[in-house]
């Protein structure tokens, strides 16, 4: 391989480079925007009563566990 191919091949890898780096980005961004569009569920429900008391379920963010607690009046 002579110094010109090896040139090249290093252009040539620069550039694939930074489009790889573009799509990225733009990947990156298209996801960041469907989660802003999506509503937040609703964290707080009432699931059913205990001794007068609504039992509620929390879903903490980032979680995939419930919390339960009792609201009573």
């Amino acid at each position: 391989m002579t110094e010109d191919d090896k040139d090249a091949l290093k252009e040539f890898l620069q550039g694939a480079g930074m489009i790889v780096f573009v799509v990225g980005v733009f990947i990156l961004g298209l996801i960041l925007i469907g989660q802003l569009q999506n509503p937040p569920e609703q964290k707080f429900e009432v699931v059913d009563t205990y001794n007068g008391c609504d039992v509620v379920r929390y879903t903490p963010d980032y979680s995939a566990r419930y919390a339960y607690f009792l609201d009573c009046k």
